[in-house]
This record gives C-alpha cells, sequence and structure tokens, in this order.
C-alpha cells in the first residue's frame, strides 16, 4: 500500500514510444559509468601487469553486461519519469560503489573479503533494480514475462558467483589456488552472462526506437574515448610541472590520434548502421541490436581501455624531465598501445560486417600495419612511436575520406533528407496545437 502511494504521487512509469531519444536522466546516470571506467584505468595504470590486465578485461566484461541490461531496461520504461528516476538513483548509488571496490576486487585473495564483498553486493543491487523495472514494463505481456524467465539462471548464478569469489578464496591456504579459484569465478560469470544472451535468443522481445538504441550506445563510446583523452591528460603531468615542448606535443598527439578513431566510427559507420537498425523489423532488429550493439560494443570499449594505459605511459615518460628524449618506451606501453587501437579497429570492423555486411579494406590493411608496427615501435623513441601512431591513424582517416567520398556524400544526402522530413511532419503535427479551435455550430 505505502510502495503504491508513492508511485502513485511520483507518477507511472512511461513507455518508450517508437523514435523517442535518450533522456537527461540517462546522459546522468552515465557519469557513473564514467567514473567506472576511469577507475579501470587508473587501477590497472599501478600495476600495467599481464594479470592485471586480465582483471581489468574480467571487470569490464562484468560491467558493461550490466550496462547491456541497462540499455534493454532503458527501451521499455523512460528512466526519467514517474517514479522510476528514485530507483534509478538506488542504482546509480550501488554502480558508484561497485567501481569504488574494484581496485581490491582483486587483491590478496587470502586477505581482508570486504572489498570483493561491496563488489558482489553492489553488483546484485544493481541487477535487482533492474530486474524489478522490467517486470513491472511488462506485467501485462505473459510472452514477454516467459522470455525473462530464461535469464533467471543468469541473474542468479552471476550473483552467486561473484558471491562465491568473495567468500571462498579467503578460506583457502595456497595463495595461487586461491588466486587461480577467484578469477575462474569471474571468468565463469562473463562466460555465462554472454552465452545467456545467444541462447535465449530474440523471441519475445523488441527494440521500440532504434534512435534510441543507436543514439544510447553511440554515447557510451564517446564517453569511453573522453577516458582516453583523460588519461592523456594525466600522463602529461603539466599541472605539476612547466610544459616542455615535448609533453605539449605528445598531448597534442594523443588528441590527433584520438580524433581519428573517433572518426572510423562516426564519421560513416555509425550513422550507416543507425538506417540499417531502423531498416530491420522484428526478430532480425533485435539480433542486430544484441550482436553489433551490445557485443561488438565490447572489443572497441576494451580496446580504447588499452590504448588510453598505454597513451598515459608513453606520454608520462615523454613528459618526464629526467627521461631523456631519444629513450625508448617500456615495450608494454608500445604493445597497450598499439594493440588497443588495433582491438578498437578489429571490433569496429566486426561492427560494421554485422549491420552492413561490408569490410573495408583501408581498415584492414591499416590492422595489419599497426601489427607490423609493434616491433619497430618498440625501439623507436617514445615522441616517434607516438608520432607514428597518429600518422597511421590520421592516413587512415583520409583515405578513407578520399577513397569512400562518393559513399559518404550518398549517405549525408539521406541523412539530411531524413532529417528534413521529420522536422517537417514533427511542425505539421504541432501546428495543430496552435489552430483556433473552432465553435460548434448554433442550433
Amino acid at each position: 500500500m505505502g510502495g503504491g502511494r508513492w508511485r502513485g504521487r511520483l507518477g507511472p512509469a512511461v513507455a518508450v514510444s517508437p523514435g523517442a531519444r535518450v533522456g537527461r536522466f540517462e546522459i546522468f546516470f552515465d557519469l557513473v559509468f564514467v567514473f567506472s571506467f576511469f577507475i579501470i584505468t587508473r587501477a590497472t595504470a599501478l600495476n600495467p601487469s599481464g594479470t592485471s590486465l586480465l582483471h581489468a578485461l574480467l571487470v569490464l566484461a562484468v560491467l558493461w553486461w550490466s550496462w547491456v541490461v541497462h540499455s534493454v531496461v532503458a527501451t521499455r520504461v523512460r528512466l526519467g519519469e514517474g517514479f522510476v528516476p528514485v530507483l534509478m538513483t538506488i542504482a546509480m548509488a550501488a554502480l558508484f560503489t561497485f567501481a569504488l571496490s574494484l581496485p581490491q576486487a582483486f587483491g590478496d585473495p587470502r586477505g581482508n573479503a570486504a572489498g570483493p564483498m561491496v563488489a558482489a553486493v553492489s553488483y546484485t543491487v544493481i541487477r535487482i533494480i533492474h530486474l524489478s523495472l522490467y517486470l513491472h514494463a511488462v506485467r501485462d505481456s505473459p510472452v514477454e514475462r516467459r522470455q525473462l524467465m530464461r535469464f533467471a539462471p543468469e541473474l542468479v548464478g552471476s550473483t552467486m558467483l561473484l558471491l562465491a569469489a568473495a567468500l571462498i578464496p579467503p578460506q583457502l591456504a595456497g595463495l595461487a589456488s586461491a588466486a587461480l579459484l577467484r578469477d575462474g569465478l569471474w571468468a565463469t560469470v562473463v562466460v555465462l552472462q554472454y552465452s545467456t544472451g545467444l541462447i535465449a535468443g530474440t523471441w519475445g522481445w523488441g527494440v521500440a526506437s532504434a534512435e534510441h538504441w543507436t543514439e544510447r550506445y553511440d554515447l557510451i563510446l564517446i564517453i569511453a574515448l573522453g577516458e582516453s583523452v583523460i588519461s592523456v591528460g594525466v600522463g602529461s603531468n603539466l599541472l605539476g610541472q612547466p610544459p616542455t615542448w615535448p609533453a605539449v606535443a605528445a598531448a597534442v598527439l594523443g588528441i590527433f590520434f584520438t580524433a581519428a578513431l573517433w572518426w572510423v566510427h562516426y564519421d560513416v559507420i555509425g550513422p550507416a548502421a543507425r538506417i540499417a537498425l531502423h531498416a530491420a523489423k522484428d526478430g532480425p532488429r533485435v539480433a542486430m541490436a544484441r550482436d553489433a550493439y551490445a557485443y561488438f560494443y565490447l572489443p572497441m570499449i576494451a580496446g580504447i581501455i588499452l590504448f588510453a594505459l598505454g597513451a598515459e605511459q608513453i606520454v608520462h615518460q615523454i613528459a618526464a624531465p629526467n627521461v631523456p628524449i631519444h629513450e625508448s618506451a617500456h615495450h608494454s606501453a608500445e604493445a597497450l598501445l598499439f594493440g588497443g587501437v588495433i582491438c578498437y579497429l578489429c571490433g569496429n570492423m566486426l561492427f560494421q560486417f554485422r549491420t552492413l555486411g561490408t569490410v573495408s579494406w583501408t581498415r584492414v590493411g591499416t590492422v595489419l600495419l599497426l601489427a607490423g608496427c609493434i616491433p619497430v615501435a618498440g625501439v623507436l623513441p617514445a615522441l616517434v612511436s607516438l608520432i607514428l601512431l597518429t600518422v597511421i591513424c590520421v592516413g587512415l582517416v583520409a583515405a578513407e575520406v578520399v577513397v569512400f567520398s562518393e559513399s559518404r556524400q550518398a549517405l549525408r544526402a539521406l541523412v539530411f533528407e531524413e532529417r528534413s522530413s521529420h522536422e517537417a511532419n514533427e511542425a505539421a503535427y504541432r501546428a495543430r496545437w496552435h489552430e483556433p479551435e473552432r465553435d460548434e455550430p448554433s442550433t
């Protein structure tokens, strides 16, 4: 009764309409994901070893799955309307706590279990809130409720495995066996989550607004790219020392190659994929939304975090006053920088193939070139390695602008026509609000 009263006062949940755009509360919620990406990068930067990178990718995969579930809920209810913002604020607090606990989630498994427990409990709260909202949204649809039950084993299994990863390893005597068990439980969570998304299928689901779905994921990718800019700024350390020309040059190069990677997706591929998702209907639309956006965005996000780590280390070395400018960077930094860009481009090519059915030879060639440059960059001065990467990324953009100029122009003409038609329809609909009411004929 009390819950019904406060829901009545705040207003009911509002369904997402076809053609809806991303709401402001959703962008507000994304601020916590900004912090989560930042924490993952910062925790890994403290000790960029192979083990810490594995832990970062495991955490990112679990975090990304919560984002996918979050975006699915947002396809059914407006997160900023009615009583929903109250629950989503609680979810934000839980996600914030989850992010804060991540640096301790993979500490000494035989030590204090507070960090892993906080991570597990916070994650459970997030999932319960998402489940409650979706159950409320589909309460009148038996078909969707049955489909939702297909995800029950994943929800229960994920939360129980994370709790087990927090409670069982501290009871083991051996450090190696405790760490192996903990990492294995986290890896099992990842396998369970992403395999469930494939096994459950698309029956019973729907993407009411392709515009909302694509815009939602495009915004989170920009947020991740923003994290790479932050990493370059942190690495430059210009706030703590007088600026030098190598430090300024490295910071500028970091902005240039990050902007080139933004261009790679948002110039043609992103807008064309949005149109392709609009054109798809029913099951094929849901399958495309799942594969291209929920799954293939993950290697793009992972690639951004990896090259952000490499860029931070290299820029920090270049900006250090006691390091000679001709000294080469650590091999791990070069591998992270070039390997992260390769991961990002491969994820983007998978996205392109799934949505458009094409693969650009320019990108295949760029990936092969980057892979061949990794050993070369390891012996070059750090600043020269950064210049080499920037030239390759900017060169890719320049080549595609020239080679695919006709396709780019045709796409822009199509988008302009679509926007013009949409604006005309909206203006015609809203013009009715200003029409004077006609008096009823007198009798």
